[in-house]
């Protein structure tokens, strides 16, 4: 595990788990997972991002990869402003329009910082394993070549099912659930 801080005595890193035989000489199956501490930490079933994380980490340790753990919870918007939010699609908005609603970005995400840290790493190649487009056009003109996308599908339960559906519909991503 690394840590990668902007700054020395930054309390809340953004994580790398590196699998010990990982080889760098050819293209490392990476996964950027957003933090999710509803998801990743609690289960919870509103999203999928738990049982992304666990299927990636399961992966990753088969393939000998790399997870980044970038600490950009709820798509950039914090934790209270996540629980806000909830609130709101507990009233019948949907993800986006529930930050919309609270004047936040639909997704206020940055990856810039996820090709700073494999660079850092001595990473050159990657397969990337998303479904999200907004990560796939980060490596474009990027020094770290994006090999292939290895699709990450979840299947949806009655609790996600309308977050994935927005996900799939209003935010491009790359599954075919519905």
């Amino acid at each position: 595990m690394v840590a990668f801080a902007h700054y020395p005595d930054d309390w809340m890193p953004h994580l790398v788990l590196v699998h010990e035989s990982c080889d760098l000489s050819k293209p490392v199956l990476t996964r950027i997972h957003s933090e999710c501490i509803t998801g990743d930490l609690f289960g919870s079933q509103r999203c999928d991002c738990g049982e992304q994380l666990e299927r990636a980490l399961e992966m990753i340790a088969e393939e000998h990869g790399i997870l980044l753990y970038l600490r950009q919870e709820g798509r950039g918007i914090g934790i209270i402003n996540k629980l806000k939010a909830y609130n709101l699609q507990d009233m019948g908005f949907n993800t986006i329009d529930a930050n919309l609603h609270l004047g936040l970005e639909v997704d206020s995400r940055h990856y810039d910082i996820a090709i700073e840290m494999l660079r850092s790493l001595g990473v050159s190649r990657i397969n990337l394993l998303t479904n999200n487009p907004d990560k796939i056009d980060a490596f474009e003109d990027s020094p770290v070549k994006l090999v292939h996308r290895i699709p990450l599908v979840i299947a949806p339960k009655a609790e996600n099912e309308a977050y994935l559906r927005t996900k799939q519909h209003d935010m491009g991503h790359l599954f075919n659930l519905f």
